[in-house]
């Protein structure tokens, strides 16, 4: 008899794990693994490779041996960069030197936030449809969660009109996640400016994620990425999360990084250095490298997305799925009510029918329910030829 075989494992996992559903993005994708011909409009990955510089930049520092821990908080040349790029290209200051984390992948400055600002008690509002993690990086640091619905009907934006009902004595922090995984929505401007005067109020703080910040088009583009901190009456109240894997393409370098107020800062660096040490040290050389010369490589594969899209919205409509337009991220929304079928349905019987893989909307909150998430960071042809299943399977079921 084995040490373990008279232990009950599972009865010694935590409660807030054990409490805590696994993916909901993960399962379709195990499934379509195992299955030949498959089209996957479901990963949250764009198909690029990163650009070369970045390449050539991680090779070399391999190469010419620099393979030590950095800094904690990551090398003083890239927090500089990151600084310079945010100071022009969206008009937010930060000082490199006390107000900016280099992190493992954007997640990790997610969960250094939550770890800084959320304790027992401490109720984090997260508006939704959205990103899979948040709701558990809340709960891992002990918060509690109230989930914001938002609809179609208006964009999928959240409004302080959405918030304020949900507010309470326990209310600390406001999660924003924009441009918007799954519904690509965008927060405009006066939108914001609503929001700010409501967290002002209400003494809350935000925590955004603008990972996509990059990946905007149409009359979005037109007018530009609103980054929460630039909002004068927010900047002091944000940390800002931030990354290379979306924008540049770079996933599997996991490299992101935060930037926030010095005193919070200072707290979400101490919660790193016990958790991490420091972020890759070739994943640093190679975002340099994309920050000094990648801007070209973005613009490339941002207008590549924004054809995509177009397609992709326009044959899911064809489809006679309503589709609300994304102006940001990679992915759409569509509207699977016409089918009858409820999200999971509909998702396991378009993969087993026709072999298109897409995550059911309910995986990213209830209001999610009636939609599916699909990416169209994939190649044009596969989404003509997963547009074309898509019109079939849902011809057989309306």
């Amino acid at each position: 008899m084995s040490g373990t075989d008279s232990l009950d494992l599972e009865s010694r996992i935590s409660d807030r794990v054990q409490r805590t559903p696994p993916s909901g993005i993960r399962r379709f994708f195990d499934i379509a693994a195992t299955m030949d011909d498959v089209i996957s409009l479901g990963i949250g990955e764009p198909d690029f490779v990163s650009p070369s510089v970045t390449v050539e930049a991680g090779i070399n520092a391999l190469r010419e041996g620099r393979t030590s821990y950095t800094s904690n908080a990551g090398m003083l040349e890239l927090r500089e960069l990151i600084a310079a790029d945010y100071e022009e290209r969206l008009g937010v200051s930060y000082d490199p030197e006390g107000e900016i984390i280099v992190t493992v992948g954007c997640s990790e400055a997610m969960q250094l936030a939550m770890q800084a600002l959320v304790g027992p008690g401490d109720e984090v509002l997260i508006p939704e449809p959205c990103f899979v993690s948040y709701g558990p990086s809340a709960r891992f640091a002990g918060g509690t969660v109230t989930h914001v619905p938002t609809s179609v009907e208006n964009d999928f934006q959240v409004t302080a009109a959405d918030i304020e009902p949900h507010i309470t004595d326990d209310s600390k922090v406001l999660f924003l996640g924009y441009p918007n995984n799954p519904t690509g929505a965008v927060l405009r401007r006066e939108t914001l400016e609503d929001i700010a005067d409501l967290v002002v109020e209400h003494d809350l703080l935000v925590i955004s994620d603008e990972i996509y910040d990059q990946l905007i088009y149409g009359q979005a583009h037109d007018r530009g990425h609103v980054c929460v901190p630039s909002i004068d009456r927010l900047r002091d109240r944000t940390v800002l999360l931030g990354g290379f894997s979306k924008n540049y393409a770079m996933t599997g370098w996991r490299i992101g990084f935060t930037c926030a107020p010095e005193p919070i800062a200072r707290a979400m660096y101490k919660v790193h250095q016990y958790m991490i040490m420091s972020a890759p040290t070739m994943a640093q050389e190679g975002a340099i490298a994309a920050l000094r010369d990648g801007r070209s490589a973005v613009e490339e594969m941002r207008q590549s997305y924004d054809e995509r899209r177009r397609t992709i919205v326009d044959g899911l409509n064809a489809a006679g799925l309503p589709t609300f337009e994304p102006e940001g991220a990679f992915y759409c929304f569509p509207d699977i009510r016409p089918t009858g079928l409820s999200s999971e349905e509909f998702a396991q019987q378009l993969l087993q029918e026709e072999k298109v893989a897409c995550v059911p909307g309910d995986a990213f909150g209830p209001s999610g329910e009636g939609y599916v998430r699909c990416s169209y960071a994939t190649a044009l042809d596969d989404i003509e030829r997963a547009l074309e299943r898509i019109e079939r399977f849902v011809g057989r079921h309306t």
